[in-house]
């Protein structure tokens, strides 16, 4: 008691004295804005200057206070803020550092940071027809003194003062025939701030054709004298038309309806058009519609077929011109003969049909067209006369027509005249064939002889003819061939004979045969000619079988096969050619000697042939030949005149060639040659090393001295001089054949008159590190080697090369500067002079660095995008660009730095560079920078919490993709559907926006403010200029479970769980004029009509589910057509064998609570365990448990279980029943000392509980555990959780304290909550009466404290200094006794002391943690009874002491240290 006075004193003394503790000589911070305004527009530029007064100190250091870290540079003096955004919003202070001293802080300067004012575009009117005129308003907010610019299309397309387009002030008028189609919008500028507005929204015009006009003619078709013509002008689209009619162009101005009527006399050109007043005010004119007489027509009658065949049907038919209107009447022989439907006369239309024409049928027909309803007649038909005539006759033919054999084919023919389109049938013995329909058929011998006959059908007429007279088919026995061969046996090549004869038939062809019936026919070597064969130069091929056969070819008949006969072929002798003299190979010059051999005979006369060409005078055994002209391929053979006549010919003797004598060959190097060089001449003939070589110069006999013969094939010339200038050439000798070569070609030799120079040039001069430069050096003549020196020419050459080129690769700035060249060849080197030299410069190629403007690499279809391209280092700006995408070209030449992408797709994605381009010189390529392009985004849109207690603020959260940034967000509200604001795509729901402007933040608070804000919420987000926005997010629902004033949705059964399979029904019971209530329900995890006809059927407005299914679980509420909310209700259908039934809509404190378990099978009378958050709160034989006075404690999760299964959980809301308003408080010193006095009073009842408890421990009577309840799940709604409480007992004038211990492990209680606690006090305090001055006294609010509360705090990291806080509130008790008169007041004194440790414990599922300090509560609250009670005294304590002993838990988490909990309360009061 007495320390704790002494911290209250202690404290009061502090801030007394708090205010006297500055020292008035302090330097202090002094903070100015430039503009001096508190309100900054977007894009501004800001400077916060920090003036440092007083201290004498000029070398401050400076520190910045702002809404977001590294909004300012921290030591400066100057914060300057160059664009403004929403986010440097916010107070702002300084102060100066300094080792001497610090400053004080400046005053904080609040800065503001305002979106700038939109634009707002209007367009009248849209969509626009033809020729009207069209006004584009502009406006921003009220204000007038803005100026307008005009865009169309794109941003940098001005639209400017022009005859078609007026711009007056804040408007924008378009004349003209047409108004292009396409997007505007407008923008704002003036000379104030903000000195421009945002853009507005593009409009687009739409430009509509006009309705085009159409006339109608009645009568359609032809019209005739004396008729009436009816016109009607027809234009879609609307009725308030005024018809102007127009005859030959001239307007007729009497005529002014839709349908006009005239005689046909008033023939013209007609056409119409339509005016109206409202937009569009006319019409496209119609076409012209000709109206002409037409005189009467004369009718057609043809008569199809004519003449007609015996039981034809004859067609007539009647036309007048092409018209289909006309009727037709039809006579025969005379005019009042009138033919009619008979049975076969058919008349259809314009058509009548004879059938089975006769005899009768004959004679004259004509015809008369009619239009019955336009009393109008043709003018009658010539007549035409039907004629019969008589059908066609068959007859057969036979082919061949001389003796059968048989295996004959016989052709026989069907004959019919007049018609060639005959099918015909034919007959054998009287019996018809059935496949046979051609007028020829073919017969086999002798299967099918017999008598034939023949009849013709056909489609035309006539469609038959009369059958032929019979024809009889005979058959004779075949004969057999005889084969005669002369010569036999024969030699190759003599020719042989074969002879075949048949009888004395001249008629038979003959077929021959070799081997297995190998049929012989016409070629070089046979010849066959009537009866004979003949095989000419007969072969080994020729021996073998040979055997014939007759034919007669014409009729497929053969006669039997002749008896086999043998040939035999002997060989003929063999001819051989050979070279006698010389061997080897053969040179020009040289004679050859042939000879010819055959075998077997001696009176050979021989044959000789050169190139297969034969050499008449060439006709002995042996031959001599001259090469080279004798030369080629030689053969021959042997002729004799007794058999053989012939040998074979020899084979070619292809060796008879000339070989041309070898060339010499001479080179000469170098060529041409500089006075003072070495000269070499190189002589060679082939690879033969044994040849002596002749020089030669410029003549055949000038032989060059010191060389002759010799077998040395190269010469020099030192030290070349004009005179050896000539033409060159050599020759080769030898012993062996061929004796000498031909001589070598000439090669003239040419001799410098001047010493050569090289000749140095550079592909680049001026060049960028990393570079390709390529130097050449030329010189007069090939042959050379190169020598390349840089700084010095005297100096050791940098390189050698055989080419002329040198390249240097990947230059350096040290590969600068002067180079030089010459040229030397030969043994020893011969040298050109220097080059002059060639100046390379080399610098540091400049950096290509790539930005995205605005810096998104996440970006979004249809976004805008600009990449920038600067090039660091580069000097001069004259450069142009290339822009590449995945290492792709994409625009290989730009003069601008900037490319921009507008809009961006899919195939936009891609790692970007570029590169800047000077000409032949590049920069280096800038790092890539990946560009993703992704679906236009959907956010998506959470709602905490989603069940809302009244009062309670309700905070919406709009998540975009995650790696994209740079949005604002606007937020929806959902209301029915209606087509002038925005909506979903599906139309569900229109949207009407919270605020005006969207926010930077991705959250938005909801305060309610007079009925809850119950309803769906759809979230967007924009960003970019032009703004781009994602798609709507899928709509969140906030609900709530409190009865609305209009409209509750009830449900029965009246219980959240229902089993599967069952009936529901769900009612939108009406309680003000709201109508059109419709019943909704969010199921899985989607907004749906909660009554379609397939899950349910609706009476009035109850909705009734006759069968439940586990997918018909959800949220379920009434929804208005002017968007009021109805209560939400969750339902849960369970597919297992228990359920809770829990109330549907929330309870009140005070009120009475029944849950009762359920099965499916058990009607009463069971075992249940009941849960509340997952622990065992009870046990019920009954299967049912009541909470006779439900608290807020009570609110949760609650479930029960049993052998046969466990239920669900549902979540029970209590609501606080209404206090009695508190009254006003008085001074502060009052309060401290009124709490002061309670807090002594209560911890002198404190120290009397805890005697008690020390005296009471053990006992265990009269207990009624209650176990603390965990935080709510996001298994239901969103509510607010108690701490862990007790519950007590109590009678008219009696209190029962219950004393809980426990501990402050995380583990939960498991067994403690089916037993009880182990520690509980329950203490009985007598209330005594009041008198009447007592009651008066404490009813004055002035001098009464209420409510004190007095705190402990425990020492923090921060600032270790033990304080004390206290607070009085004085509560006025005037207002209550005004609403219950009657009603005894009685003081209630209530307090509460938590005494908590010091260490923290981890928890895992339990109410909000305590302080992490030892704290003493104190509370004092007035209590009125009601009428019927007396002034009752009352005092309610409970304490809490809290074991330190650790204990297993389940869900529960009790508090984090050892509490002490004191109330007093009062409970009942009784009557009088």
């Amino acid at each position: 008691m007495e320390s704790t006075l002494l911290c209250v004193l202690l404290l009061l003394n502090t801030h007394i004295n708090s205010g006297h503790s500055e020292d008035d000589g302090v330097s202090k911070a002094v903070l100015t804005i430039h503009p001096n305004s508190s309100q900054i527009f977007s894009g501004e530029s800001v400077t916060l200057r920090c003036v440092i007064q007083g201290g004498g100190v000029t070398d401050w250091e400076y520190r910045w206070l702002t809404p977001s870290t590294d909004q300012c540079p921290q030591k400066e003096h100057e914060c300057i803020i160059n664009s403004a955004e929403l986010s440097h919003s916010g107070d702002y202070r300084c102060l100066g550092l300094h080792q001497q001293q610090d400053s004080k802080w400046s005053d904080v300067v609040r800065l503001t940071v305002t979106p700038l004012p939109k634009a707002t575009l209007t367009v009248e009117p849209n969509p626009v027809f033809p020729g009207e005129t069209v006004t584009l308003t502009c406006s921003v907010e009220s204000d007038s003194i803005w100026n307008y610019q005009w865009y169309k299309d794109r941003n940098d397309n001005v639209v400017s003062q022009s005859e078609r387009h007026t711009i007056t002030g804040d408007t924008l008028t378009i004349n003209g025939a047409t108004v292009n189609e396409g997007p505007y919008w407008c923008q704002g500028e003036r000379e104030s701030r903000p000195t421009s507005s945002s853009i507005s929204d593009p409009v687009t015009i739409t430009v509509n054709a006009l309705p085009e006009a159409s006339v109608s003619v009645s009568p359609q078709g032809l019209l005739y004298s004396g008729e009436t013509v009816s016109l009607q002008c027809v234009i879609p689209g609307y009725t308030d038309w005024m018809y102007v009619w127009f005859r030959d162009n001239q307007q007729l101005p009497s005529q002014t309806s839709k349908s006009i009527t005239f005689p046909i006399t008033q023939t013209g050109q007609y056409r119409c058009e339509g005016k109206r007043r409202d937009h569009p005010q006319r019409s496209q004119p119609s076409d012209y519609v000709t109206i002409s007489v037409t005189a009467f027509p004369k009718a057609t009658l043809t008569v199809k077929p004519n003449p007609v065949f015996p039981g034809e049907t004859v067609t007539l038919m009647c036309s007048v011109e092409s018209d289909s209107i006309w009727n037709y009447q039809w006579y025969k022989d005379k005019n009042d003969n009138v033919v009619s439907q008979s049975v076969r006369h058919t008349i259809t239309g314009d058509t009548i049909n004879i059938s089975r024409a006769a005899e009768s049928d004959q004679g004259l027909y004509w015809c008369q067209g009619e239009i019955q309803s336009r009393s109008i007649s043709s003018i009658i038909s010539d007549p035409v006369t039907i004629t019969l005539n008589a059908l066609p006759r068959a007859s057969v033919s036979i082919s061949p027509q001389f003796v059968l054999y048989p295996g004959d084919t016989v052709t026989l023919q069907c004959d019919i005249s007049d018609y060639t389109d005959w099918t015909y049938y034919w007959f054998i013995d009287n019996q018809l064939l059935r496949s046979p329909t051609r007028k020829t058929i073919t017969i086999s011998l002798p299967d099918q002889a017999g008598q034939y006959q023949c009849v013709g059908m056909r489609r035309g007429r006539p469609q038959i003819s009369y059958y032929s007279s019979a024809l009889p088919i005979i058959v004779t026995a075949l004969p057999k061939a005889t084969l005669t061969v002369k010569p036999n046996p024969v030699f190759p090549g003599e020719t042989v004979t074969l002879t075949c004869s048949v009888g004395s038939d001249s008629s038979w062809s003959y077929q021959w045969y070799k081997y297995r019936n190998y049929v012989l026919s016409q070629s070089v070597r046979h010849t066959i000619t009537g009866d004979t064969l003949n095989i000419s130069r007969v072969a080994e091929s020729d021996q073998g079988l040979y055997w014939c056969q007759g034919e007669i070819q014409s009729r497929s008949i053969s006669s039997i096969n002749s008896d086999p006969v043998t040939i035999t072929l002997n060989a003929l002798p063999m001819a051989s050619v050979k070279i006698v003299t010389p061997q080897g190979l053969l040179y020009p010059g040289e004679t050859v000697t042939l000879q010819c051999d055959i075998s077997d005979y001696t009176d050979w006369t021989y044959r000789w042939f050169r190139n297969n060409e034969e050499l008449p005078i060439q006709t002995r055994k042996t031959i001599a030949i001259s090469l080279p002209d004798q030369a080629g391929q030689y053969q021959c053979a042997g002729m004799r005149r007794g058999r053989p006549q012939m040998s074979y010919y020899s084979s070619a003797l292809p060796i008879i060639i000339i070989t041309a004598l070898p060339k010499a060959t001479l080179t000469v190097k170098p060529n041409p040659v500089f006075p003072g060089e070495t000269v070499t001449l190189t002589c060679s003939v082939g690879s033969d090393s044994i040849w002596s070589y002749k020089w030669y110069k410029d003549r055949n006999d000038n032989v060059v001295s010191q060389s002759g013969y010799s077998n040395i094939g190269v010469s020099h010339i030192s030290a070349a001089d004009v005179s050896d200038q000539g033409q060159y050439w050599c020759e080769g000798n030898r012993v062996s054949r061929p004796t000498s070569s031909q001589p070598s070609n000439a090669i003239t030799l040419t001799v410098k008159d001047s010493h050569p120079t090289a000749t140095l040039s550079s592909d680049k001069e001026d060049v960028f590190t990393g570079d390709r430069v390529t130097l050449s050096c030329t010189a007069e003549s090939p042959g050379w080697m190169f020598y390349w020196y840089r700084h010095r020419p005297d100096s050791t050459p940098v390189t050698t090369t055989s080419g002329y080129s040198y390249t240097l690769s990947w230059v350096s700035v040290s590969d600068g500067g002067q180079y030089w060249c010459r040229a030397g060849r030969g043994d020893p080197v011969y040298y050109t002079l220097y080059s002059d030299p060639v100046q390379i410069n080399i610098t540091e190629r400049p950096v290509a660095v790539l930005t995205l403007q605005p810096n998104w690499t996440q970006i979004f279809i249809r976004e805008t995008i600009t990449m920038r391209c600067d090039i660091q280092r580069g000097g001069d700006s004259d450069w142009n660009y290339r822009w590449y995408n995945n290492s792709q070209s994409v625009i290989s030449f730009n003069t601008k730095p900037e490319y921009r992408i507008s809009p961006v797709y899919w195939s936009n994605s891609g790692s970007y560079t570029c590169e800047g381009v000077k000409g032949n010189k590049f920069s280096k390529i800038s790092e890539a920078v990946k560009l993703t392009v992704s679906d236009q985004p959907q956010p998506v849109l959470s709602i905490s919490p989603q069940w809302l207690n009244p009062g309670d603020s309700v905070s919406l959260s709009c998540e975009v993709d995650k790696t994209s940034t740079g949005w604002r967000f606007s937020w929806y509200r959902t209301v029915p559907y209606r087509a002038e604001l925005p909506s979903l795509s599906d139309k569900s729901y229109s949207l009407q926006p919270l605020s005006d402007n969207g926010t930077s933040e991705d959250s938005y608070t909801l305060i309610p403010a007079g009925p809850t804000p119950t309803g769906g919420y759809v979230c967007r987000a924009g960003r970019g200029d032009p703004v781009y926005d994602t798609l709507y997010s899928e709509p969140q629902f906030l609900w709530s479970g409190d009865l609305q004033p209009s409209v509750s949705l009830t449900v029965n059964p009246n219980t959240t769980q229902h089993f599967t399979s069952k009936s529901l029904s769900l009612s939108c019971e009406e309680k003000g004029n709201s109508t059109g209530w419709r019943l909704m329900s969010y199921r899985e995890r989607r907004v749906k009509s909660g009554c379609l006809s397939n899950w349910g059927s609706i009476t009035g407005s109850t909705c009734t589910i006759s069968h439940t299914y586990t997918w018909s679980s959800g949220v379920f509420w009434c929804e208005s057509g002017s968007g009021e909310y109805s209560n939400a209700v969750n339902i849960t259908v369970n597919a297992g064998v228990v359920i809770l039934e829990s109330p549907v809509h929330p309870v009140t404190e005070g009120d009475s609570v029944t849950l009762c378990c359920k099965y499916r099978t058990i009607r009463s009378n069971f075992k249940a365990d009941f849960f509340k958050d997952g622990v065992l709160i009870k046990n019920e034989t009954t299967g049912e448990m009541t909470i006779p006075t439900v608290s807020k404690s009570d609110e949760g999760f609650y479930k029960c279980k049993s052998g046969e299964g466990e239920s669900p959980e549902s979540w029970v809301t209590v609501r606080v029943s209404p206090l009695v308003a508190p009254g006003s408080s008085t001074s502060v010193l009052v309060g401290v000392v009124v709490g002061l006095l309670v807090a002594g009073v209560l911890l002198f009842i404190l120290l009397v509980l805890l005697v008690r408890y020390q005296n009471s421990k053990g006992s265990c009577s009269n207990r009624i555990f209650w176990p603390p309840q965990p935080q709510s799940t996001n298994q239901g709604p969103q509510q607010d959780q108690g701490s862990g409480y007790t519950h007590q007992q109590h009678g008219d004038a009696n209190i029962y304290d219950t004393i809980n211990s426990s501990d402050n492990n995380d583990n939960d209680v498991a067994g403690a909550s089916a037993a009880g606690p182990s520690h509980v006090t329950y203490a009985q305090i007598h209330l005594k009466k009041l008198d009447n001055k007592k009651k008066e006294k404490l009813a004055d609010p002035a001098k009464n404290p209420v409510y004190s509360v007095v705190k402990i705090g425990k020492a923090t990291a921060a600032e270790p200094v033990d304080v004390t806080y206290a607070g009085v509130d004085l509560k006025n008790k005037a207002k209550a006794k005004k609403k219950r008169a009657g009603a005894g007041s009685v003081d209630v004194t209530y307090a509460e002391v938590d005494l908590q440790r010091k260490a923290k414990a981890k928890k895992k599922r339990e109410t909000p943690t305590p302080p992490e300090t030892d704290s003493v509560y104190s509370l004092v609250k007035p209590y009125t009874v009601p009428a019927a009670a007396g002034p009752v005294d009352v005092t309610y304590a409970e304490v809490d002491l809290q074991k330190k002993n650790k204990a297993k838990k389940k869900r529960a988490t009790p508090p984090e240290a050892d509490s002490v909990y004191s109330q007093l309360k009062p409970w009942s009061c009784p009557g009088p």
